[in-house]
């Protein structure tokens, strides 16, 4: 308690450090673009393809580092902000790093588009790394569980709470599914690839 009798918020700050190996002399030190930043932008060294289950082409973005997390935390590899202006995804949507790997750091991202796609190239910061706690959890089997007001309420359950608001399937006209070939894309974005290769 403050003089006045209020209640005292201490933020608590964990200084943590860790440890990261550069696995070639083209590696680039995580950093941040601001101290507030909760994540740490990561460099492209290089870009190497390799062909899904699908048949569509995966860039697989390289940084050359290796970390090393303390145990009771994670590294989440998440896109930044900028993903917006290229037409790539990330294809697991957010990358896990457990503390006991000590591989290197990488992404793989796929092309949303059948021409030439707008991609990270080498030398450009394509992806931010979280470091998050790891709580210890175990499960415990029940045969009940607690009551709540959603209950078993699953997909699209919360659609008609509010029955003026117009839902997704409501605003969206109906389209035909049409089957892609993925080689167009794919020539795409090994072309893109090459003219950033020749272009440095």
């Amino acid at each position: 308690m403050n003089r006045t009798g209020q209640p005292l918020l201490l933020k608590l700050y964990i200084k943590m450090v860790i440890k990261f190996k550069r696995l070639s002399e083209n590696a680039i030190a995580p950093v941040k673009a601001h101290a507030t930043d909760a994540g740490f932008d990561l460099t492209c060294t290089r870009i190497t393809t390799e062909i899904n289950e699908c048949g569509q082409l995966v860039l697989v973005y390289h940084t050359d580092i290796a970390v090393e997390i303390p145990q009771g935390y994670f590294g989440a590899l998440v896109p930044r902000s900028s993903i917006s202006k290229k037409s790539l995804i990330l294809t697991n949507c957010i990358g896990v790093i457990d503390s006991d790997y000590r591989g290197e750091v990488m992404a793989k991202m796929r092309a949303t588009t059948d021409v030439v796609p707008a991609i990270y190239k080498e030398g450009e910061r394509f992806c931010q790394l979280l470091i998050l706690p790891v709580p210890d959890v175990q499960f415990e089997e029940s045969d009940t569980l607690s009551e709540t007001d959603r209950g078993e309420g699953g997909y699209g359950s919360t659609d008609n709470i509010n029955e003026s608001a117009p839902t997704a399937t409501q605003s969206l006209p109906e389209t035909e599914v049409e089957t892609t070939n993925s080689e167009p894309a794919n020539e795409a974005a090994v072309e893109s690839i090459n003219d950033s290769e020749e272009a440095q």
